[in-house]
């Protein structure tokens, strides 16, 4: 019941993937697209000059093509055009986040910089020029196409971390300078909500760095994950869930421990106090409050995290998750994030550690962030990249960590049918 990571391929986020809660005023906003980090540069202008919408290049005309009819290359974008012919920045900004969701990249970047167009340049108005010119340079680079240096000297007077974001990216897709593009990117996964798209981006560039940052200089001796398996269910599992905690609880050298709601919520104030378990009963949704506890549970216990709609497929699958090496073990889903419905780790990771701080930070500046950012694969995408990010600059780590890709995920894990998803509220809802 974990938030799984069926996560959208934005450079702007959807107000149905994610509404964000501001720090400053910490109300909801209004059913807006948002896009990554809008709300953490609030308040520190020290990179960002707000200038009015001179400072754009003039609108192209492939825009003026795009408008109307030619958008019969995605209906849903076409029928959004039509709510108001393009007129707003609101509806041109929802029209590119639809077509950059469905990889009409090109198109996405023309109605961005239709939207910068319709701007005011009021540091008030939202989406940011600078939100709205980053996701626009990262369009035309999916795309295939390069940038104008013009553009991304722009975005830096902007926006320093969105322009040595964007610089970085270019020179791993473009130049494949893995090693470069990471130290020009440096810690600009900041600006963005932990499980963005920066965060599945720069990982992915980070992963293949040789050699490996995420090895340590030297390994702990003795320490292994230990051959232990945590599974939740907050109360009255349906049946085909207790058939799989039945299944899982007879594998050989594999002991089971399954926590309830109850359950979970005296072992967080026995172990780590009142504020955890108080935040564990603020959860909005199962899979929310099963994303905070097993971040609890395996840095005080260590082992293996599995999700109850999940299943170890088989003795070959126990037997690699016994004898895994690695004391910390991930596995990353097809498009970059972390699978945090699967994974092990020792007791005291350094890599759950920085995932926990993530969480707690989400949890009292954005208690309605998008679930999967706010608790689930985000945190941990984020505690691998800021690893790769000191390891770069010589603060290697000290525990070993292994990333595995969807393709050995599913070696190990097997979905299996879950009638209770049609029945019960699905967590992508909240």
């Amino acid at each position: 019941m974990s938030s799984k990571n069926h996560i959208k391929n934005f450079g702007a986020t959807d107000s149905s993937v994610s509404e964000i809660e501001t720090p400053q005023e910490g109300i909801m906003n209004s059913p807006q697209n948002l896009f990554p980090g809008e709300e953490a540069t609030e308040g520190d202008t020290s990179s960002i000059a707000f200038q009015n919408e001179s400072f754009l290049p003039p609108m192209p005309t492939a825009v003026a093509a795009l408008a109307g009819a030619d958008l019969n290359c995605d209906l849903d974008a076409r029928q959004a055009f039509l709510e108001d012919g393009g007129s707003t920045v609101s509806t041109c900004f929802r029209v590119a986040n639809i077509l950059h969701t469905h990889a009409h990249f090109s198109e996405a970047a023309a109605f961005y910089l239709r939207s910068m167009q319709l701007h005011s340049g009021n540091p008030t108005e939202f989406p940011s020029v600078y939100t709205l010119l980053q996701v626009r340079l990262l369009c035309l680079l999916k795309s295939g196409q390069d940038i104008a240096d013009e553009e991304l000297e722009r975005l830096r007077s902007l926006h320093i971390p969105y322009a040595n974001y964007i610089s970085g990216i270019r020179l791993a897709w473009r130049q494949n300078n893995l090693r470069g593009a990471l130290e020009k990117i440096g810690s600009a996964y900041d600006e963005f909500h932990t499980g963005e798209e920066a965060d599945w981006q720069i990982l992915q560039i980070a992963k293949r760095i040789e050699p490996s940052l995420f090895t340590p200089d030297r390994q702990e001796e003795g320490k292994r994950i230990p051959s232990a398996l945590y599974m939740y269910w907050d109360n009255n599992p349906p049946p085909e869930i207790q058939n799989n905690f039945d299944l899982h609880s007879t594998l050989p050298g594999m002991p089971l421990k399954i926590f309830n709601k109850d359950e979970a919520q005296e072992w967080l104030y026995d172990i780590y106090g009142v504020e955890a378990r108080n935040l564990f009963l603020q959860m909005r949704h199962p899979a929310e409050a099963a994303d905070f506890l097993r971040l609890h549970v395996t840095q005080t216990l260590g082992g293996w995290w599995l999700d109850a709609d999940l299943r170890v497929s088989g003795s070959v699958a126990l037997k690699k998750m016994i004898s895994e090496p690695a004391q910390n073990a991930f596995f990353l889903t097809d498009n970059g994030m972390v699978h945090n419905d699967f994974y092990g780790t020792v007791p005291n990771s350094e890599i759950v550690s920085d995932a926990l701080l993530s969480v707690y930070r989400n949890c009292y500046l954005f208690p309605n962030l998008y679930i999967a950012f706010k608790t689930g694969p985000g945190p941990l995408t984020r505690a691998l990249n800021r690893t790769a990010h000191k390891s770069l600059n010589g603060l290697r780590p000290t525990q070993t960590i292994a990333i595995y890709d969807q393709h050995d995920f599913k070696k190990i894990i097997e979905e299996f049918d879950t009638p209770y998803k049609h029945s019960l509220p699905n967590w992508q809802n909240v």
